[in-house]
């Protein structure tokens, strides 16, 4: 029979590794490694998926850090991520968030804006999702709309794209000056590689989902896009708010390139934090606990 400190210790260990199974789930939904690989090709993807995981979770440990030193310090940060559809936008912010206090660090995804909000000025719904001291704010997709999807898909004029490409330089110094620390990312990905992502969103009941109609009109459109996007970074790449590009055919190499890259922009450091001790549960000798109805229980299925 264990000893109570060893069935203590292996409980312990069970919800560490339920932890790391988390991550795990998610990749599963993300593989899209296709059966009968020769055994030399399947080595080398086992090898490439441990270094993967390997350096995930030593980058997420270091977004930990990053997290109680921008409490420490009341540091602001806002990072946006922009991209075609299907470039991996979604899943680095996953593994951003996935170990991290959804109180500190929040993310941002807007749906279209209603009709009050298009007679607004029109980065005042995004103003208020800024991040008030000690606090990170991931938004996928931003004022960018803008320039790109709204712009392809004429929900704006070419008279209101000029306007956004004056204000927008304006707004992001404000930002900056007002304290924020605004870093921008594009995720680029290859026409094949989007018509392959979308072809397995199609095919795989879990993803359809993600396959909005705007999505479908967006691979039409392609070459529009890329002019629109061209254009933008051209003109709102500056110096107090640069654009950064991450290369993502490789959905796993660019999660770690950009979450690198984001730890290397942000001068954190460890924040030491007190010792902690758990306190003995007091027990009073009078208390019973209350049977509670079996009919309230969820069924055990599994």
């Amino acid at each position: 029979m264990p000893t109570p400190s060893d069935d203590l210790l292996r409980r312990v260990s069970d919800d560490l590794i339920d932890g790391y199974d988390e991550e795990l789930e998610m990749e599963v939904e993300d593989d899209d490694r296709p059966d009968g690989l020769d055994p030399a090709e399947a080595v080398r993807r086992r090898e490439a998926r441990r270094t993967y995981f390997r350096e995930l979770f030593r980058l997420q440990a270091e977004l930990v850090k990053l997290q109680d030193w921008v409490v420490h310090t009341g540091h602001k940060v806002v990072v946006v991520f922009e991209g075609r559809d299907a470039a991996g936008k979604g899943g680095v912010i996953k593994r951003i968030t996935q170990r991290l206090n959804p109180r500190v660090c929040r993310v941002v995804a807007l749906p279209a804006p209603n009709d009050r909000e298009r007679t607004q000025w029109y980065f005042q719904r995004y103003v208020t999702q800024l991040p008030a001291g000690g606090e990170i704010v991931l938004f996928d997709r931003s004022w960018y709309n803008r320039a790109g999807v709204e712009r392809v898909m004429g929900f704006c004029n070419e008279e209101q794209v000029e306007e956004f490409f004056r204000t927008v330089p304006e707004f992001e110094k404000m930002l900056v000056r007002s304290g924020i620390q605004l870093v921008k990312y594009w995720f680029s990905i290859s026409d094949e590689e989007q018509e392959a992502r979308f072809l397995g969103r199609i095919h795989d009941p879990l993803k359809q989902w993600k396959l909005s109609p705007m999505d479908l009109e967006s691979r039409r459109r392609w070459e529009h896009y890329t002019k629109v996007k061209e254009e933008m970074l051209a003109r709102t790449h500056t110096p107090e708010s640069p654009w950064w590009v991450v290369p993502a055919d490789d959905k796993k190499t660019a999660r770690l390139n950009c979450i690198h890259h984001l730890l290397s922009l942000i001068p954190y450091h460890e924040v030491e934090r007190p010792s902690i001790t758990l306190p003995e549960r007091i027990r009073h000798e009078g208390y019973r606990r209350h049977q509670v109805p079996g009919e309230i229980y969820v069924p055990q299925v599994y």
